[in-house]
């Protein structure tokens, strides 16, 4: 390597750095992209070159890089304070994003409790079903139903009710049990089921499981709409819409994560909308900040909330925390991002664009030989790479195919990322049509040149 400063952060990263969901062996075989700096939707390596932000620096950033109103709210509110802890204590920017969380957010979720990741939104909603079902006397309620091949982040209870094989086996003797009902992308892509057949299917199994375990559910946990790191799997409005029913009529608490599908991702600010769907719990976080720094959101409705109402010597208090919770750069920051959200019409802009990804994917994608299911809703896209097309026989996992086909992507401008066999594509819901384009030809180049060699 040579003395620059980009060879020198190299040589650090591999002295020192542990990266996530990487096979280290892998990284300190290759030569890393090193990213600099960023401008709009666009990343910047140390050489110069720009790259489109294909993956919208995973599934998080919202509005680009570097946007003039985030950026302005967040060094205003280090002139005030950069931290200050929750406990005993308050904020301006906590509460007012509190307030305006609890008015856009479906149905009738009233109160927000802050973590710092997605994952930690997932484990505070589960303990809080867990005890609302204590503190009325319901002790028999203490499971959670959740999808096959759901995954809600890599915590023990996130892991628990998302479990992956690939991810969390060796993590599996940790973890505690949880139903599952499966959703209708497994019927469709394993049993070649058409889209309405799966969906009955789907309906009456989870109807079967309610059943037989409704009444010891403490809640049902389901991403709305997508299956996010399960391979970007949607499912119909119906099925997240029957859930919600079976989950009332069941007595117990409906759970959405929104993490992932969040401020915009699916088509609308939030994918239960799509829906109709009102959960009684609801966790968000990654675009929650526009994608600048960890903020998470628990939402609950007044009815959880107050069932944790007592005087303090009957301990039904909510014992969670963390030490950033609420920290005020990243509520500013997330109140700057809904201001943009409103002034640039972001969802109108989302509505523009997306058709046009769709086109693209369904006309030059789904036809490339190799490709054997193209998924989307919204700006959220997972394109399926397969060895044999007809029979959807998927390559040797060693081969690498998707992620050597993003490698690839890369040498045309573009970074994306894979999950196992699937390409995901998730630009920022600033991207231009310009920048669609880009992102789409890329990737059928980089699928191209992979396969076809």
């Amino acid at each position: 390597m040579s003395g620059s400063p980009s060879s020198d952060a190299v040589r650090k990263d591999f002295r020192s750095l542990w990266h996530p969901f990487t096979q280290m062996e892998e990284w300190l075989g290759e030569e890393p992209l090193v990213i600099e700096r960023a401008e709009a939707n666009e990343l910047i390596d140390d050489s110069g070159r720009r790259y489109f932000d294909g993956v919208s620096s995973l599934w998080c950033n919202v509005h680009g890089h570097r946007h003039p109103k985030i950026d302005g709210a967040i060094r205003a509110q280090l002139d005030r304070v950069a931290h200050s802890t929750m406990l005993g204590l308050t904020h301006p920017g906590a509460a007012e994003l509190a307030d305006r969380l609890a008015r856009i957010s479906p149905g009738k979720l009233t109160r927000v409790f802050y973590s710092d990741a997605g994952a930690t939104a997932v484990e505070i909603a589960l303990k809080q079903a867990f005890q609302y079902f204590g503190l009325r006397g319901e002790t028999g309620r203490s499971k959670f139903l959740s999808l096959a091949e759901a995954y809600h982040g890599d915590t023990i209870g996130a892991m628990s009710v998302g479990y992956s094989e690939a991810f969390h086996r060796y993590h599996r003797p940790l973890l505690f049990e949880a139903i599952r009902t499966t959703p209708p992308h497994v019927f469709r892509w394993e049993r070649r089921l058409d889209e309405k057949a799966a969906l009955q299917v789907a309906i009456d199994e989870a109807r079967r499981t309610f059943a037989t375990h409704g009444e010891e559910l403490a809640g049902v946990i389901v991403e709305p709409l997508v299956q996010g790191a399960a391979g970007i799997w949607p499912h119909p409005p119906a099925y997240l819409a029957e859930l919600a029913r079976l989950a009332k009529e069941a007595g117990t608490l409906l759970i959405c994560d929104e993490v992932a599908t969040g401020f915009g991702r699916t088509g609308a600010l939030f994918a239960c909308e799509l829906a109709g769907v009102e959960p009684d719990l609801f966790c968000v976080g990654k675009g929650l900040t526009g994608g600048y720094l960890p903020l998470a959101a628990t939402l609950a409705t007044e009815e959880v909330f107050e069932t944790f109402l007592a005087p303090y010597d009957q301990l039904s208090t909510f014992f969670h925390g963390h030490t950033f919770t609420g920290n005020p750069l990243c509520c500013a920051a997330s109140l700057a991002s809904l201001d943009v959200f409103e002034e640039e019409k972001t969802m109108e802009h989302v509505g523009e664009i997306a058709p046009n990804l769709h086109a693209r994917l369904d006309d030059d994608v789904a036809s490339l030989e190799h490709v054997g299911d193209v998924r989307h809703q919204g700006l959220m896209v997972g394109i399926e790479i397969v060895e044999e097309r007809e029979t959807r026989a998927p390559y040797p996992s060693g081969k690498r195919m998707a992620y050597r086909s993003c490698l690839a992507a890369r040498r045309h401008g573009v970074i994306i990322r894979p999950l196992g066999d699937t390409i995901v594509l998730m630009p920022p819901l600033s991207a231009t049509p310009e920048q669609i384009d880009l992102l789409v030809d890329a990737t059928v180049a980089g699928i191209r040149e992979v396969t076809e060699s």
